[in-house]
């Protein structure tokens, strides 16, 4: 097994390799030109009988699976916000994976938690978080989450065991807690809000024509509930909101948070990448009035998914929130006060070691490489932003850190073009809302995307503006059109 383990790992290298520089080349498509089921039937309907060769398998990735992927680290993938990768992530997943250890406690795998705090730690000084979101601290310290989703469920969890002084561990919310946040955040925000029983989210107005919470509008909704017996728990404030990468006024919000003794989490899960440069750092503005932060190390640092980071400023609510200890999980480690346990501070009891990731990326990178990487997709979004506001019939309507947003003269001609642009195997852009108007976004990221890239998507988004009602690209199925 091990000959052929070593064998198969050189294959999967060299394809791996390969695979990248055709992206690079652009060789590729960004999204598969295939049939709704086209994939599950070139696959064997009944599980094989016999042992099959590790050869066999990688070969039978290529052939059937790798053709029907959407390429996320494609140059011309510009849809969503990024998720990119790098070599130094794909080794550590590589090394994770053989170790295949368990770090759900310090008792079951010590390195595997102690190499979380430091580089929860680390990742906190790069960004210029404060210090009481260090594990160094002794009153908070940062978990590395699946996702965003992830960290504000676990938020609001600690936010209601501090609103409620615990008592919602026994007596569930009751229908009595409420969480703030505005239209603009995330939907993982709504889907938390749901799961931990507040049913839907406390939805605060905007500031007009900017996309940002109003601050004097959350604290006349926090007082209307508390006159009505309603208890605020949690506000949400977003740093770079998906549509248009709008940043709530964190300041002004703590503030208020801080008043009326409200849980504050902020998601900064796309734009607190950019703080690691210190001409973005003012994204830190009000951050020290926060009681949880999130980011996706998965979007912007060159690490692989799943990789958010969420640090909190008090990590008694949150394990006393999340903890339950039955005799299994008791050991001396536990029992002495003097270790994490990231198994308190996850939905999940079990976990893999998630650190060795980030740890590879910090050292393979550095903090200037991954600031590098960061103001070269800044200054190549902000060539497409030159292009779109350049160009009679098309109107910019965003340009922050990485992210273009841009519509037609008309709502109808903005449609159309997001209808093409999702037909389009080329390149990936998504659809976006601005002040209720429809809009295309696209956000750059990818570690292959240059100058040529934004000339080529260009070039392509120009092309389907001016073609005709009849000649648009090759039109995809309506099941996989996005």
């Amino acid at each position: 097994m091990g000959d052929e383990f070593e064998a198969a790992v050189e294959t999967a290298t060299r394809q791996l390799v390969a695979h990248w520089q055709a992206l690079a080349a652009r060789e590729l498509p960004v999204t598969p030109p295939c049939e709704p089921g086209s994939v599950l039937s070139a696959l064997p309907p009944a599980p094989p009988e016999q042992a099959e060769s590790l050869e066999e398998m990688l070969a039978d990735t290529w052939k059937v699976i790798v053709p029907g992927l959407t390429h996320w680290q494609h140059p011309a993938f510009l849809g969503y916000f990024p998720t990119n990768n790098s070599p130094a992530s794909v080794l550590a997943e590589f090394v994770t994976a053989g170790l295949g250890v368990q770090g759900m406690m310090w008792s079951t795998s010590p390195a595997a938690t102690e190499l979380e705090q430091l580089v929860t730690d680390w990742l906190a000084q790069a960004l210029g978080l404060p210090e009481a979101f260090r594990h160094t601290s002794g009153r908070g310290g940062g978990v590395i989450q699946d996702s965003a989703s992830s960290a504000v469920l676990v938020a609001t969890a600690a936010a209601l065991q501090r609103a409620s002084q615990g008592r919602w561990r026994s007596s569930g919310t009751e229908g009595r807690y409420r969480l703030y946040c505005t239209e603009q955040a995330h939907s993982s925000v709504r889907k938390g809000c749901r799961l931990a029983g507040l049913g839907e989210p406390q939805l605060i107005a905007t500031l007009p024509g900017t996309g940002r919470m109003d601050p004097d509008a959350l604290g006349a909704r926090i007082a209307g509930d508390r006159a009505a017996g309603s208890l605020p728990a949690i506000v949400v404030a977003t740093v770079g909101t998906t549509d248009t990468c709008a940043v709530d006024p964190v300041p002004d919000i703590g503030r208020l948070c801080r008043e009326e003794n409200v849980w504050l989490h902020v998601d900064a899960a796309y734009a607190g990448s950019a703080t690691l440069c210190p001409e973005y750092r003012h994204l830190n503005d009000g951050v020290a009035l926060a009681d949880s932060y999130a980011v996706n190390a998965h979007k912007w640092m060159r690490t692989g998914t799943p990789c958010d980071v969420l640090w909190t400023s008090d990590r008694t609510a949150l394990i006393d929130a999340m903890s339950i200890a039955p005799s299994y999980l008791r050991n001396p480690a536990t029992d002495s006060g003097r270790v994490v346990d990231f198994r308190d501070w996850q939905v999940p009891l079990g976990r893999p070691m998630r650190a060795l990731k980030l740890w590879y990326v910090m050292r393979a990178h550095g903090v200037q490489g991954l600031r590098e990487a960061i103001r070269h997709d800044v200054h190549l979004a902000a060539q497409l932003a030159r292009l779109v506001a350049a160009e009679p019939g098309f109107h910019l309507e965003v340009h922050e850190l990485g992210l273009v947003v841009f519509r037609r003269d008309t709502d109808e001609d903005t449609r159309r073009l997001i209808s093409r642009l999702q037909t389009d195997h080329t390149l990936l852009c998504t659809p976006a809302s601005v002040n209720s108007r429809p809009a295309v976004r696209a956000a750059f990221g990818s570690p292959y995307v240059n100058a040529d890239t934004v000339h080529y998507v260009w070039e392509r988004i120009r092309t389907h503006a001016q073609a005709p009602e009849k000649a648009s690209a090759t039109t995809r199925s309506a099941g996989t059109a996005r």
